[in-house]
């Protein structure tokens, strides 16, 4: 179903009866286009916010948006880490068609400036598009002169503004880049990377544990910025650097500032966010929002943000005719590389519910993440246990804007508009989830998880409740009566797991198509 929206398509004719049936929906169509807010959380699990269940900390903000929109309660990530999760919701296709990881600091721009994008199809309706916070999908050529303009980035892939961390908060360079240039540069301090081996004269978390403000592993021991060692080394351009702390007010400002700017356009607004990412430094006036640290700390500033946009859509008077899609990149970790007390303070909090597995992890909690649809006046306060993925919001905007695909585009997403606008259950029949080593498959409440692809996991990984025990056989559950996947159905239902192998199969090799 499209909903032809006139102010995109002029050609357009009346709506049909199954859309202008739909409450709110005709009255939204005669105005612009709407806009589109990804509030886009980095590791925040499914019971990380109140509404799905977490006791350490309050998200009134959160809450607020679930309570009087769309909340889901099987929608996904397409992976259960962070780089092939953003590639796919700005391609429309899984990672692994591209072979997305988790990047280094110094990679190359992993999607092609000649690739469909999310932002280059909004364009075609007269789209302004932003992306701002954490970006970690490659950088140029991959032999950036950070000193210089850098480029292909953001902007070749049809964002008209960006205002990014390069790679992640544990990771250098520790600078912002504007468009295309690091913020507040000196010609006469020149900024250097290397993630091959140590340059310049900072200390390092390895030689001086001292000046740590937390103890980190050995992989996030390298260069010391703001008193935390990082991924890789770093040296010059000290005027440039961040504090970490800032984080929540800085994109704050640049977001609220990008609404002003295009209010009388429609717009999307890629609203990345730092957290609750380690390293996890919240400002200072968000200390013991919660009782779990710096973790839960975080993810009360990650609902002070969220309320800020919200504040500003309703103080611009524009609330009504935009979409806010609020979600998380992959599932929760606990300790990811910094003793920051996650584990020791977590209480009675379950940052992924009920489900088994979190952040890299092909069980449930690898995926699926807090969803929440808010579009006042068009979506009606409801539940739904559709299964949905984020992959799907690129067919699912062309559908609401009226704009036809190529055959090559997005080919692994489908559009789902009724379901986007709570007017109907029937998500996804089947669902590749992509996470370390393997993927897994869902067809309505069967969940297949294939064989892990190598001979074993990473050493890095073994603290990261990645477990372990099952990586090399066939794993199939029911979540019907088994959401904590602790029953594996693979010897006792052969036939079923013939068909989720052969299924899984058309679908890499082929793209998905109901």
């Amino acid at each position: 179903m499209a909903l032809l929206l006139q102010a995109c398509n002029p050609s357009t004719q009346a709506q049909s009866n199954a859309t202008a049936a739909q409450p709110g929906v005709a009255e939204a169509s005669a105005k612009k286009a709407p806009n589109l807010v990804i509030i886009y959380a980095d590791d925040l699990g499914y019971g990380d916010v109140g509404s799905y269940g977490a006791t350490g900390v309050a998200t009134p903000n959160i809450d607020a948006l679930a309570a009087n929109g769309l909340k889901l309660t099987d929608a996904h990530a397409s992976a259960a880490t962070c780089t092939p999760s953003r590639y796919s919701l700005l391609t429309g296709e899984h990672g692994f068609r591209s072979k997305a990881a988790i990047l280094p600091g110094d990679a190359p721009l992993l999607i092609s400036p000649s690739q469909p994008t999310l932002p280059k199809l909004l364009k075609q309706a007269g789209y302004a598009s932003a992306v701002i916070g954490k970006w970690h999908l490659g950088l140029g050529d991959g032999q950036v002169d950070w000193n210089q303009a850098v480029k292909p980035g953001p902007l070749e892939l049809g964002f008209d503004y960006s205002f990014l961390l390069p790679a992640t908060g544990d990771r250098v360079p520790t600078v912002y880049l504007e468009n295309h240039h690091v913020v507040g540069l000196e010609q006469a301090d020149p900024l250097e990377v290397n993630y091959q081996h140590n340059i310049g004269q900072r200390p390092t978390g390895l030689d001086h544990p001292e000046l740590l403000r937390m103890k980190a592993d050995p992989q996030h021991s390298n260069t010391i910025v703001n008193g935390v060692s990082r991924i890789g080394s770093m040296s010059g351009g000290e005027a440039a650097y961040w504090v970490d702390e800032e984080f929540a007010d800085i994109f704050t400002e640049k977001a609220v500032n990008f609404m002003r700017a295009h209010k009388d356009q429609p717009f999307f607004l890629f609203h990345s966010m730092h957290d609750i990412h380690v390293p996890r430094l919240p400002n200072p006036r968000f200390k013991g929002k919660s009782s779990m640290g710096p973790r839960g700390d975080a993810i009360a500033q990650l609902d002070w943000i969220t309320g800020q946009i919200i504040k500003e859509l309703n103080t611009l008077g524009i609330a009504d005719n935009t979409i806010v899609m609020f979600t998380s990149d992959n599932g929760p970790v606990l300790h990811d590389g910094y003793e920051d007390q996650a584990v020791e303070l977590v209480g009675d909090h379950r940052p992924a519910g009920v489900f088994r597995g979190g952040k890299y992890s092909a069980y449930e909690g690898g995926t699926r993440v807090p969803t929440i649809l808010y579009w006042p006046g068009t979506i009606a306060p409801r539940e739904s246990a559709a299964l949905v993925s984020q992959l799907d919001i690129y067919a699912t905007m062309a559908d609401i804007l009226g704009l036809k695909l190529a055959d090559d585009e997005a080919i692994d997403s489908v559009p789902l508009t009724d379901v986007w606008l709570g007017n109907s259950d029937q998500g996804r029949e089947w669902l590749v989830k992509e996470s370390v080593g393997t993927l897994s498959l869902r067809h309505n409440n069967w969940k297949y998880i294939r064989p892990f692809q190598g001979e074993s996991l990473p050493d890095w990984l073994h603290n990261k409740d990645v477990e372990t025990g099952l990586q090399h056989e066939q794993q199939l559950y029911n979540l019907s009566n088994d959401a904590g996947e602790t029953t594996n159905l693979a010897v006792n239902e052969s036939s079923q797991l013939a068909q989720m192998q052969t299924r899984m199969e058309q679908i890499v090799q082929q793209g998905y198509r109901p």
